[in-house]
C-alpha cells in the first residue's frame, strides 16, 4: 500500500487506514457497521479456549500412544527405581525391540491417573499399540508361554 505509517488497518483485503482514520471511526458510532463487520461477542474469553490445557486423560491417552511399545515404570530404564521396573525392563530389552518409558515418579497426577484410567493400581504397566498388557507379572507369564513374541 501506499499509506506511510503502521499500524494498517485492513477489512477483506482492502486497505481503510491507519491508527487516526480507525479513532475518527470509532468517534462517529458504530465501528463495526462502519467497517461492514459482524462484531464480536465479546462476553466470550477466546483465549481461554485456545490456551486450554489438555486433560489428564488427554494427556494419559498421548502418552499411552507415545510409542507402539510404552512403559509407565519407577526410573527411566538406565536407573529404575525399583525392582519391578528393573526386572521388566530386563524383559523387553532382551527383545530388542524399541520402546519408549515414562517415568511416573516425575508427575504425580499421571501416576494416580493412570491407575484409574488402567483399572491397575501398580506400576509398572506395560502397553502396547495402545492397549494395557499389565504389570510385571502378567508380562513374566507372557514371556513364560512365549506371547511376548507377538
Amino acid at each position: 500500500s501506499d499509506w506511510p505509517t503502521y499500524p494498517q488497518l485492513y477489512v477483506r483485503g482492502e486497505l481503510i487506514g491507519g491508527l487516526d482514520i480507525l479513532k475518527d471511526m470509532m468517534e462517529d458510532g458504530n465501528l463495526a457497521e462502519q467497517l461492514d463487520v459482524t462484531p464480536m461477542d465479546t462476553t466470550t474469553d477466546v483465549t481461554a479456549e485456545i490456551a486450554k490445557e489438555p486433560t489428564l486423560e488427554e494427556r494419559i491417552q498421548t502418552l499411552i500412544t507415545k510409542s507402539r511399545i510404552m512403559l509407565f515404570m519407577k526410573g527411566v530404564p538406565s536407573a529404575p527405581k525399583c525392582g519391578f521396573s528393573r526386572q521388566i525392563v530386563d524383559i523387553i530389552e532382551s527383545y530388542d525391540v524399541p520402546y519408549d518409558t515414562f517415568n511416573i515418579l516425575t508427575d504425580e497426577e499421571i501416576r494416580q491417573g493412570l491407575k484409574k484410567y488402567s483399572d491397575w493400581p501398580t506400576y509398572p504397566q506395560l502397553y502396547v499399540d495402545g492397549d494395557l498388557i499389565g504389570g510385571l507379572d502378567i508380562v513374566k507369564e507372557m514371556e513364560e508361554g512365549g506371547d511376548l513374541n507377538d
